[in-house]
């Protein structure tokens, strides 16, 4: 037999792992939607402020983006950019000061000569360090003095340009700076054979096999080894752009008899331009400045000016304020040398959010927009339902108004006899255990008497042999039922401007899909529509409700609303007929013969006419106008009561947060029957 042992999976995601759980990221999405935000710009706004109630404190695009101004803000204050040349000025006349000591108590001609020629240094550091290339020095400690300067020079220069180059010069071989004059004719040497084309991956591991203790990143291939070199040479530039005229020209000369000096002049030369070439990008020229009081060395200066321009990158990344942008724009090794591993860790949890809602169904993208699916929709539908009834009170839930067997209605859980034209569907478990019982009883009997139906269910037995049980009209059983009466449900919804202004927009779209999903979840018999009015007025899907903008338009058109809401109802005569209106101004417009609407403030004799006439038709209909006014307006508070008085219906002023409970606590009180 096979035998099996069992361990810690290890390869890739758990695959028992729940489903990734983008509930309350959705919810807190939706809220901004419903609010009058794209989704697309919600979901940038979610990003930025971090996953709600995350319990592991994850941060969002804001929390990093303040830590990277903040990093930014420390580098400036580190110090300050001319250090080096301030310690070679010292240096240098420190040399001095030695030499002049050695030779004050020297009364030679020759000792006056050489006081002569160090009184005549030029005040410029770098021809001063020129000239004193060549000198002869007495002193052994001026000497030593000298070639320190030269060591410190050399070494601040090619660690600008290659970061760990300090440590390789450290044991001031002269072989060593023979390796680093190899290393650089062969890096020109690859560069310049990638611009025509022939380099290879093989060329790059050589390289990196032979000089890679000059490249503490451990590049992986010639373009991030570009990358390094490029920021550094641009970093170093952009310093040089800084100083003034004066440190500038100073620090210049100084670089320029170094690389000469060791050789490297070509190759530094030809490097810098061929990084230029292959990264123009990268600010060359620009001036940059670091404002702390401490002087810092060139390498240092040119590591604080590199690590400066990736910050400035990283933070216009995490800022995500540009047309396109997406987390995946967000360098993650950018991010880790900036920040460290736990910001890695936030921007992969944010990344997985916006991944997660695209996969499990809740946002796509149609022609490079963000939109809600209906999958999405009904979450929110679910969400804003769920928060009405957390404030309606237990006393006012109920939503059945008559118990009888009906095929429409929703199980009860019990069961009873069937009875000639029932519909409901056969309970199986319970049929097929009375047949069995009656057999039992009846075990004698070979085959069906009168009165069975002589169907029967068969089991397999022993040696292929059937034992039957058979069924009888007496042993069959439905699933009872309570039967509902439909009704066919409008709401209007004022989709006006001033809905906007007042604040009530959200509210009036949050109410929207909470009473589709009432209806649609608990009274699936019942026929809703959803109708928008502002100049004119539209049948509204739910998916199009959870994203639809105001109208910029003038006119609040009632009249052409409940000509609309007048078909829905004429198309379901048997249904009882449920009119909600919510709006924050009398109407203002009406539709005119030829289908064109009219606006007029005041509202013009015409408007009022006609849009009482359509609540008389409502009258007639059966149906009550349950009005819910969003504001206070004399003229609305005067329209609404005599809608009232010529309709029967009720008038309801909620506060915005309140309008989803009156709203679904009036529709429910219909449905159970109650006052209308």
């Amino acid at each position: 037999m096979s035998r099996y042992r069992y361990g810690a999976y290890h390869e890739g995601p758990d695959p028992l792992a729940p489903p990734y759980d983008v509930r309350e990221a959705l919810d807190a999405l939706g809220d901004s939607v419903l609010e009058g935000t794209r989704p697309g710009d919600a979901l940038r706004e979610l990003l930025r402020r971090g996953l709600p109630n995350d319990v592991r404190n994850r941060r969002g695009l804001d929390d990093l983006l303040r830590e990277v101004r903040e990093r930014r803000r420390e580098l400036r204050r580190r110090g300050r950019m001319d250090g080096t040349l301030e310690q070679v000025r010292a240096l240098l006349d420190t040399a001095v000061g030695q030499e002049r000591a050695e030779l004050f108590p020297d009364p030679s001609d020759d000792a006056r000569l050489r006081e002569a020629e160090l009184d005549a240094l030029p005040s410029d550091t770098a021809q001063a360090v020129r000239r004193l290339s060549d000198y002869q020095w007495r002193s052994d400690a001026a000497r030593a003095t000298f070639e320190r300067l030269k060591d410190l020079l050399r070494g601040e220069i090619l660690d600008s340009q290659f970061e760990g180059m300090r440590q390789a010069l450290a044991n001031q071989d002269p072989a060593a700076m023979e390796r680093v004059r190899d290393m650089m004719a062969a890096l020109n040497d690859m560069l310049d054979k990638d611009a025509r084309g022939e380099h290879t991956q093989e060329d790059f591991d050589r390289f990196m096999r032979e000089y890679g203790e000059f490249f503490p990143e451990n590049p992986a291939d010639l373009e991030e080894l570009v990358d390094a070199l490029a920021r550094r040479a641009a970093a170093m530039d952009r310093l040089m752009a800084s100083l003034t005229p004066e440190q500038r020209a100073e620090l210049s000369g100084l670089m320029d008899e170094v690389m000469r000096d060791a050789g490297l002049a070509m190759e530094m030369t030809r490097l810098t331009e061929s990084l230029r070439t292959r990264r123009p990008d990268l600010g060359w020229g620009t001036p940059d400045q670091l404002s702390g009081d401490r002087p810092l060395g060139m390498s240092d200066a040119t590591g604080a000016l590199a690590e400066l321009a990736d910050l400035a990158e990283l933070e216009a990344a995490l800022g995500q304020d540009y047309p396109g942008a997406r987390l995946d724009d967000i360098d993650e090794e950018a991010v880790r040398r900036a920040l460290g591993r736990s910001a890695v860790d936030d921007l992969a949890a944010l990344r997985r959010l916006e991944a997660e809602l695209e996969r499990q169904g809740y946002l796509r993208r149609n022609r490079g927009e963000l939109e809600l699916t209906p999958k999405a929709v009904r979450r929110l539908g679910e969400t804003a339902l769920r928060r009405v009834f957390s404030r309606l009170t237990s006393g006012r839930s109920g939503d059945h108004d008559r118990r009888d067997a009906g095929q429409a209605g929703e199980l009860t859980g019990s069961t009873r006899e069937w009875r000639f034209g029932d519909e409901q569907p056969i309970d199986v478990v319970r049929t097929v255990s009375n047949a069995v019982r009656r057999s039992a009883a009846h075990a004698a009997a070979p085959s069906a008497g009168p009165g069975e139906a002589g169907g029967s269910v068969g089991t397999g037995g022993p040696g292929g042999g059937r034992r039957g049980v058979k069924l009888s009209v007496d042993d069959f059983e439905v699933k009872e039922t309570e039967r509902r009466s439909a009704a066919a449900v409008c709401l209007l919804v004022d989709l006006s401007y001033s809905m906007v202004l007042r604040g009530t927009w959200a509210a009036a779209k949050q109410t929207t899909l909470a009473l589709h999903t009432l209806v649609t979840s608990s009274f699936p018999q019942d026929a809703i529509q959803i109708i928008g009015f502002s100049n004119y007025a539209r049948v509204l899907h739910p998916t199009e409700m959870a994203g639809l903008d105001w109208d910029m338009v003038q006119g609040t058109n009632l009249h052409h609303a409940l000509m609309i809401a007048g078909r829905h109802l004429d198309r379901h005569p048997d249904f009882e007929p449920i009119v909600l209106v919510v709006t924050d101004g009398e109407p203002t417009a009406h539709l005119r013969p030829d289908g064109r609407s009219w606006f007029d403030y005041p509202p013009s004799a015409d408007t009022l006419v006609l849009t009482t006439a359509e609540v008389d038709k409502m009258t007639r209909r059966g149906a009550a106008l349950n009005f819910f006014m969003l504001a206070d307006d004399r003229r609305l508070v005067a329209f609404v009561d005599e809608v009232a008085r010529r309709n029967g219906g009720r008038v309801f002023a909620p506060d915005a947060e309140r309008l989803g409970e009156y709203v679904v606590s009036d529709y429910l009180s219909v449905r159970r029957g109650g006052r209308r």
